[in-house]
């Protein structure tokens, strides 16, 4: 078995990353207006500079166990960015094994990095396996 690796999400990684964020649509009840394409992660997340959103993987064996995803907000009050996490996923049968908690400590890393101010993220009132874990 592989270690678990977590880093920066690269283009190649998008047919993975769909599925993943298709099961977290799935799990947060908004699958049918899901409209995320493979089409649409490769050009906001890849093409464009700076992209749209960046994207944090953990990868075990070659495969994308989980994802956060994650963007700035310029010049706020501080006079210094803010990161924004809007999604953090563990795959099903790889919680609980400190995956999110990797993915957490890797952004903040990234927030330092990048001068920001504050993280801020939301969870959802129903999820309380989310809640608890933050």
């Amino acid at each position: 078995m592989t270690a678990l690796k977590i880093r920066k999400a690269i283009e190649s990684d998008v047919p993975q990353l769909l599925p993943l964020m298709r099961e977290l649509a799935e799990f947060e009840d908004y699958a049918d207006a899901f409209a995320i394409s493979e089409d649409i992660l490769r050009k906001q997340g890849f093409r464009r500079s700076p992209p749209d959103f960046y994207c944090l993987v953990a990868e075990e064996s070659g495969i994308l166990t989980g994802l956060l995803v994650y963007y700035f907000v310029a010049f706020t009050y501080r006079a210094k960015p803010n990161m924004v996490v809007k999604e953090l996923y563990v795959a099903d049968g790889h919680r609980n094994k400190g995956v999110g908690k990797l993915l957490m400590k890797a952004v903040a890393q990234e927030a330092e990095r990048a001068g920001c101010g504050m993280i801020k993220w939301w969870v959802a009132k129903w999820n309380e396996r989310g809640i608890e874990f933050y």
